[in-house]
């Protein structure tokens, strides 16, 4: 697929979430560019200031950082889907989590200042990214209760009905540390579910 298609495709997803006029449209459209990371790179490193908007276009990422020497998942992302490093783009400090390519992934990115500047122009574009916005706030919220409030076994069920092609394409290390269990659990899960 091309790279102005996949654009196209990008921009009829926005419009589902919140309608954009058809200028709107054409404004995210110039802005959209395009970047391919290979399999297990980073979009973004430890230390970086995020200063841009992604998307998962195609394929899938996650966010990851270390404690204690050991690799911690925060995130997931697949086709559509945000990815940012929220604290740092609002903040304009440096992150402590990384942005990486589970496998091979092309995102699409919008920087933030642009983006500031449509907001300005065009009030569906605000409305839009402020969707867009709410839904990761709760989504982390509802992570956060999770793991809170539920089993490990809960959660598990949880993210692999949610997300099916987690089950397929992360490695199971990735999955264990987003669950906040270590992988010989999740083994153990795994074999009482199926």
């Amino acid at each position: 697929m091309e790279h102005s298609t996949r654009k196209k495709q990008f921009i009829a997803h926005l419009n589902q979430i919140s309608p954009l006029s058809q200028e709107a449209s054409e404004a995210i459209f110039n802005l959209l560019t395009e970047i391919k990371i290979k399999k297990h790179q980073n979009l973004q490193s430890i230390g970086m200031t995020c200063k841009t908007y992604y998307f998962v276009n195609q394929g899938a990422a996650r966010i990851f950082y270390y404690k204690d020497g050991k690799e911690i998942t925060e995130n997931f992302a697949f086709d559509n889907d945000p990815i940012i490093r929220a604290e740092s783009l609002f903040t304009g400090t440096p992150s402590h989590k990384a942005i990486q390519a589970i496998k091979e992934t092309i995102f699409l990115a919008i920087q933030a200042d642009q983006l500031l500047m449509l907001f300005d122009q065009h009030r569906d574009v605000e409305r839009l990214f402020r969707i867009i916005v709410e839904r990761s706030y709760v989504d982390t919220i509802n992570r956060l209760e999770s793991l809170q409030f539920h089993s490990a076994e809960e959660r598990y069920l949880f993210l692999t009905k949610k997300f099916p092609q987690i089950v397929k394409e992360i490695p199971i290390k990735h999955i264990a540390s987003y669950l906040g269990i270590t992988q010989v659990s999740l083994s153990r899960i795994r074999g009482n579910i199926s």
